[in-house]
């Protein structure tokens, strides 16, 4: 059964600076193979920069979604059935819950790099975890999909 709401995607991806840095670790690589001559100074400059460039597209782009009566965030997938309600965090709520107010227990897709979230309460008695905590650039309309996946289509 399809849910009422359109659903939802976002991929966290990694902000700018980190593909400059990218860059930078090829040219550090092409600078440490200079004395070995021109061919493994591009070989150093193209190879750091792929392996570096793939390690922040491999961390730097896990996705949210809402998707039927599911959501997936990161290799979690949770159904919304099993979700409380939803809490919007600005960066500093988001802060707080990621540093003191934190529990060992919760679900965390965390991203420094993205300053706000979504707190998400787990419902499920058999489920030890206490709230799913979600860095997102969209918490308003990451709530209001889970919100309209709960909701049955008329």
């Amino acid at each position: 059964m399809q849910p009422s709401a359109a659903p939802y995607e976002e991929r966290l991806t990694a902000p700018r600076s980190w593909w400059l840095i990218s860059v930078l670790v090829g040219v550090s690589f092409a600078l440490i193979l200079l004395p070995f001559g021109t061919l493994p100074l591009l070989g150093g400059l193209v190879g750091g920069t792929a392996v570096a460039a793939v390690m922040a597209s491999a961390y730097g782009s896990p996705r949210i979604r809402v998707v039927g009566d599911a959501l997936i965030a990161g290799e979690a997938r949770i159904p919304v059935a099993a979700l409380g309600t939803a809490e919007v965090l600005d960066a500093e709520e988001a802060r707080a819950w990621r540093t003191y107010k934190a529990d060992v227990r919760a679900f965390l897709l965390l991203r420094a790099y993205i300053p706000t979230a979504l707190r998400v309460e787990v419902t499920d008695p058999e489920d030890p975890t206490p709230y799913l905590y979600l860095s997102t650039r969209e918490p308003e309309k990451l709530a209001a999909a889970i919100a309209g996946a709960k909701t049955p289509a008329a």
